[in-house]
């Protein structure tokens, strides 16, 4: 553990080295704010960089791509099941007009929009913890996207909320999958995790209903530009 300050003169040198792959952050978000590129090209454009980076500094092996490459088709794989699963049920629920017998049900039993968001972000809290989220997006929305406008609730805020709740769902505890993905990467502790969480639970609680019930913070930019 360092115990002085870094000086300059010894900082220069890291940070020149380190400027290339400093870059990468700078090449995504810049490219899908300028609209170079969509953010699933982004993907493909940082892969293709670092694969650059890495024969520039010597850290990439034929035998790493090899073992990336398998990992990728592997993760792709069980994925895009999982994705064609969900279309296919997604399909029969459009078919058999479950998303208009479920817009009815939900009017006659809940007759406050707020309740509504309420109940939904606890819904999608528990979705989050164990549905993958792909999965989750083309069986959900069309069930909940009808209800939601049926309340006078404007789209772009509910998908604001929608992405929002999930992705804290996939944090929540006990079950949240996010949980065990980043312990079982950082080898830490599932309680000492959570634990050390609960501050960012928090302000994701605070977060999320402050996107929820002030339209402003999800709507706010959209409306002052469009």
């Amino acid at each position: 553990m360092r115990t002085e300050r870094l000086t300059m003169k010894q900082a220069a040198p890291e940070i020149a080295s380190a400027f290339l792959p400093l870059c990468l952050p700078v090449i995504i978000i810049g490219g899908i704010r300028l609209g170079i590129f969509t953010p699933t090209e982004a993907g493909a454009v940082a892969i293709v960089y670092s694969l650059v980076l890495g024969v520039v500094y010597k850290e990439l092996k034929l035998k790493d791509i090899g073992t990336g490459l398998k990992e990728t088709v592997a993760t792709t794989a069980s994925i895009m099941l999982i994705v064609g699963g969900a279309s296919a049920f997604a399909w029969i629920l459009t078919r058999e007009q479950i998303p208009q017998q479920f817009t009815a049900l939900v009017l006659g039993t809940i007759h406050n929009k707020y309740l509504f968001l309420f109940v939904i972000i606890l819904f999608l809290i528990v979705v989050g913890m164990f549905i993958e989220g792909n999965a989750a997006l083309i069986v959900l929305v069309p069930l909940l996207a009808p209800v939601a406008e049926a309340y006078g609730i404007d789209p772009i805020h509910f998908a604001m909320v929608y992405i929002f709740t999930m992705a804290c769902g996939g944090v929540t505890p006990p079950m949240g999958a996010l949980i065990f993905v980043t312990c079982g990467i950082t080898r830490c502790k599932i309680k000492e995790f959570i634990k050390e969480s609960i501050p960012f639970y928090v302000m994701l609680f605070i977060c999320m209903m402050l996107m929820a019930y002030v339209p402003v913070f999800s709507t706010g930019l959209v409306n002052l530009f469009y």
